[in-house]
């Protein structure tokens, strides 16, 4: 079963502009799928899974080229770097557009290679899970602002919407009813174990990395604390920054800044940490059903980490960077998201509720002290109603991400 991908458009109109796209993400989001679907000419695939193929991709490039032509689809190409300068070669001789689609599965020494080897002739795309419109056959054209005319996805209430969260984004888990959630998270962590984390980190506790994910799946949605996890770990504080760093470049994590500027000095400036799948999040703090999850101390945070991670991909996905932070102070006076757009900043309040209330937003009077205009405000959150709050703030249901 295909979803439709809102990438998908972004990417027809990249490969009119460019001769190379690269799309990158976590392992199973639906990379290879995007492009075989989205191509509507007669493109050769090859992926560098298969050992004969990236040998020969390895040690003899040139040939590579002779036997695979474009356009071409070359998958999980960061086996491969010895190709980029061939494919910058090409590109340049024949200056056509769209000859090479490539894309990566893991991005740690990949974006350096292709950045410095394609600059100006590669478009680098950003696929995540499935999205909550994607979900429902329903891929939203434009990126997620309280400004923009938004859309219900679909009749959401609470239960359904901590079910969605419990399952998660990876395609393969809504392909067929009869995926077994618990198997599939296994087999994806042994995967990405193996094959993208274990000779990199050249990791000699497999353990001790499998309790580190437990431990930051444990603090989604809380600021980034180093010195706690190492402790819990029982790990150097320089090894759980080197863990981060590859759980954040491989994509399943995000680090969400915090806002401060000279006006705000006052803020705090340390990160808050998201999984950007769910379904991931929940198998490693051991949650089987929507319902106990709902009701546990983690139902909060986990709602929050939803949110943030459908507004990154609402970015992504149409083929945009997002500039997202959060703030807080001394003070502890918070707001869960900033959007700087247009040189304006939305504030964003991420609530458990299906009754808000101006109390939501007092902590919105902090960015009347910062030079920037602030823009329409939001409360995202249970209520059956997409409705003012104030002239300031709309109430915008989850249904509507």
């Amino acid at each position: 079963m295909y979803f439709k991908r809102t990438l998908s458009k972004f990417l027809q109109a990249a490969s009119k502009t460019f001769p190379v796209i690269f799309i990158t993400g976590p392992r199973q989001v639906g990379k290879t799928t995007l492009l075989e679907h989205s191509s509507v000419e007669d493109r050769a695939y090859v992926t560098l899974d298969d050992p004969q193929i990236r040998l020969l991709a390895k040690n003899d490039p040139a040939m590579f080229f002779q036997r695979y032509q474009a356009p071409l689809l070359i998958d999980e190409v960061q086996y491969a770097p010895e190709l980029f300068s061939y494919i910058k070669m090409i590109a340049d001789k024949e200056k056509r557009t769209g000859m090479f689609w490539l894309t990566g599965s893991q991005q740690f020494h990949l974006m350096k290679n292709i950045s410095e080897s394609l600059a100006g002739r590669v478009a680098i795309l950003d696929l995540q899970g499935l999205s909550q419109g994607e979900k429902f056959n329903k891929p939203i054209q434009q990126p997620f602002l309280p400004a923009n005319n938004l859309e219900k996805v679909a009749d959401l209430d609470l239960k359904s919407v901590y079910e969605i969260i419990l399952k998660g984004s990876y395609p393969a888990l809504y392909a067929r009813e009869d995926v077994d959630r618990r198997l599939f998270y296994s087999s994806y962590l042994r995967t990405y174990l193996e094959r993208d984390v274990r000779d990199l980190l050249k990791i000699s506790d497999e353990q001790k990395f499998i309790t580190f994910l437990q431990v930051a799946a444990a603090r989604t949605g809380q600021l980034l604390n180093y010195a706690d996890i190492a402790r819990d770990v029982s790990v150097s504080q320089n090894t759980i920054k080197s863990w981060i760093s590859i759980l954040q470049t491989s994509g399943l994590i995000y680090l969400l800044q915090p806002y401060y500027n000279n006006i705000t000095s006052r803020a705090i400036k340390t990160p808050k940490l998201y999984f950007l799948d769910t379904g991931l999040c929940c198998y490693l703090t051991g949650w089987n059903t929507s319902e106990t999850l709902e009701t546990s101390a983690m139902s909060g945070a986990i709602f929050e980490t939803y949110v943030v991670s459908e507004i990154i991909k609402s970015y992504w996905h149409n083929g945009k960077q997002i500039q997202i932070y959060f703030y807080r102070d001394k003070e502890k006076k918070e707001i869960d998201i900033l959007i700087e757009e247009n040189g304006k900043l939305y504030p964003i309040e991420i609530k458990k509720s299906a009754n808000p209330s101006t109390k939501d937003i007092k902590n919105f009077s902090v960015l009347d002290s910062i030079s920037k205009p602030k823009g329409q405000g939001a409360i995202i959150c249970f209520s059956n109603n997409y409705l003012p709050l104030n002239k300031d703030v709309t109430i915008i249901p989850v249904s509507y991400l």
